[in-house]
């Protein structure tokens, strides 16, 4: 904060205050986009048509809202085939998580309505599902021949303009090789003669779940390379690939399950005057920097033209090495009907008809034939000219290889598990256990998607129990997992609730904790799970610990992740404190989705 000089006229507050609530309805706004735009959201209803069948189709998050669009538009057409009708059900599941649940056999309870058409954001995905069916002999779901598609979108990094410009954009190629020098220079920016920049911060979503993070992580292998085609599995043995590899992640700020937490926090940073701070680039696809220049970080067209557009928009670079495309297949599964087979090819064609691609094309989608439309502008930060190389994905095996490789070249966590331990915790979670009992598996769970040599603590909460000094209990110390494993599987066995909830107080000590032996070459979090509001008389300003948690300042910022576990849980609080920390916040309030949303939040590890 600036104070002014003695000798300056002291001037009204109230710009400042007025400024200071707009930058907070303009977070809060954002976050609560990102919560209800997250994947496995329920469609929205379309009108049904009576003896028609139901088409499920699953599809990738960023194209899901405009398929549900399209199909109410199918359904109010009155569309029909062979004297049949079908009505199209479009839910929004990230590629990842839709291959994990369909290769190990679709649970309706856990992953939602089973499919019959699934289209993921990239083929890459259907043919890791293929891989991994065969290896388990499970037969196949995919059908034979070229599968066909429904629109492109190319990986890009997207910049802020001034940064981008910094290096040459938009005549100068810029590619990995440019991140990998910013990354490993110790001036950072200041080596571009922008100091004030800082060092330099990538934004990148896990492989695991996302496509923008599985193009990125092959097209840095490719780079590490020299090469646009044939990785190998030798080339993911190689050390000098591997240190590349290795040596892009450390610029990473954190990973993520979608492009929305990094896109919807880089539009509340922007909306407070600190576009700049939050990230250097993100690995997104080409459409995705169009939403954001366009006020509407989720990309859901329901919300075009009704948030701020950025003070700093973003551009988008087309690595000079080479990108993968997002060719957004359409993929009828062989255990689908005849009848829901034809009504898949029904609505296939519909999507792919002129008027419906007009669509996609208007909101900076490339077609399914490639070409662009009126959303790929320079005014939008895109290069509708651009040339660049489209690197072919690897061979099913390299690329399940290099997912596994990626697992070890990754950056490390440094992360403190907080789990509130208050009386709610008990309540029914509507499933014959109560939430704490689901918590505790889920817990338990999750443990296995930390590396041995991540780092994990595990706190409780509740308020004072027993004449307690702190409402907070450090359960075991932050520490390598290979070593705490036993002890924090010991301790979540144990576990039990009673008292009230201290959730300010217990936050800011928590953050405090980790930032005291923040490691720089690690991700530094904080991890909130809480059933409740603050129930703490001693400490009840919210308003001071957004302050205090607020990490735009930090040299090593610690991110506060907070799932609102239940529906009693303070989810604009918790909103707002995973904004101020540049974090997310997870919607858990149907308790028995729990192991599912400790997934995503992991995922940002």
């Amino acid at each position: 904060m600036t104070f002014p000089a003695p000798n300056q006229r002291r001037r009204s507050p109230l710009p400042i205050i007025i400024a200071v609530v707009v930058g907070l309805v303009a977070i809060c706004g954002v976050y609560f986009v990102l919560t209800s735009t997250k994947d496995g959201d329920e469609p929205e209803a379309n009108p049904h048509r009576d003896g028609c069948i139901t088409l499920n189709i699953a599809a990738s998050s960023e194209k899901a809202a405009l398929l549900q669009q399209i199909a109410k538009s199918y359904i109010q057409d009155d569309r029909r085939f062979d004297g049949k009708c079908a009505d199209p059900v479009v839910t929004s599941k990230a590629s990842g998580a839709a291959l994990d649940a369909l290769a190990a056999g679709w649970n309706a309870d856990k992953d939602g309505p089973v499919p019959q058409v699934w289209t993921p954001a990239a083929s890459s995905w259907v043919s890791l599902l293929k891989q991994r069916l065969a290896a388990g002999d499970k037969g196949t779901l995919v059908p034979d021949g070229k599968l066909p598609t429904v629109a492109q979108s190319p990986l890009v990094l997207a910049m802020p303009k001034p940064m981008a410009e910094a290096l040459g954009w938009p005549s100068k190629p810029i590619g990995w090789s440019d991140v990998l020098g910013l990354t490993n220079d110790p001036n950072g920016w200041g080596s571009k003669g922008h100091p004030e920049w800082g060092r330099f911060k990538l934004g990148k979503t896990n492989p695991h779940y996302s496509t923008s993070g599985l193009n990125a992580t092959v097209g840095a292998y490719f780079a590490a390379t020299g090469r646009s085609t044939d990785l190998t599995d030798k080339d993911l043995s190689n050390a000098g690939v591997l240190q590349y590899v290795k040596s892009v992640e450390s610029g990473v700020v954190h990973y993520g399950d979608t492009t929305l937490t990094f896109l919807s926090n880089l539009a509340a940073a922007d909306q407070a005057g600190r576009g700049m701070t939050y990230v250097s680039a993100v690995a997104v696809e080409e459409k995705s920097v169009y939403d954001y220049n366009q006020g509407n970080p989720t990309g859901d067209p329901a919300l075009a033209g009704k948030g701020p557009k950025p003070r700093v928009p973003l551009v988008a670079i087309y690595p000079k090495e080479g990108t993968l495309l997002s060719d957004h297949p359409y993929v009828v599964l062989t255990n689908a009907s005849d009848e829901q087979k034809a009504a898949a090819n029904d609505f296939l064609g519909y999507v792919k008809d002129s008027q419906q691609q007009k669509r996609f094309t208007d909101l900076a989608f490339r077609t399914f034939e490639g070409k662009g439309g009126a959303g790929l502008s320079t005014a939008n930060g895109l290069l509708p000219d651009a040339k660049f190389t489209v690197i072919d994905p690897p061979a099913p095996q390299v690329l399940e290889k290099a997912l596994t490789t990626w697992d070890a070249q990754r950056k490390r966590a440094k992360v403190l598990l907080v789990l509130d331990v208050s009386g709610s915790m008990n309540t029914d979670a509507g499933n014959g256990m109560s939430r704490i009992e689901l918590a505790k598996k889920a817990a338990l769970q999750s443990l296995t998607l930390f590396a041995p040599d991540d780092e994990v603590g595990l706190w409780t909460f509740s308020t004072e129990i027993n004449g307690a000094a702190t409402p907070y209990t450090e359960q075991v110390p932050i520490g390598a997992l290979s070593a705490n494993r036993a002890r924090l599987e010991q301790v979540v066995k144990s576990l039990s609730a009673e008292g009230g909830t201290a959730l300010y107080a217990t936050t800011r000590a928590a953050q405090n904790k980790v930032a005291a032996s923040a490691d720089p070459s690690r991700i530094n979090a904080v991890v909130v799970l809480t059933d409740g509001k603050n129930e703490y008389p001693k400490d009840s300003d919210v308003d001071g610990l957004i302050r205090d948690i607020d990490t735009s300042e930090k040299e090593i910022p610690v991110r506060v992740f907070t799932i609102a576990y239940g529906g009693q849980a303070d989810l604009g609080v918790l909103q707002r404190i995973s904004s101020a920390s540049r974090a997310a916040a997870y919607d858990a309030s149907d308790p028995t989705t729990i192991d599912k949303v400790l997934v995503n939040v992991l995922s940002n590890f």
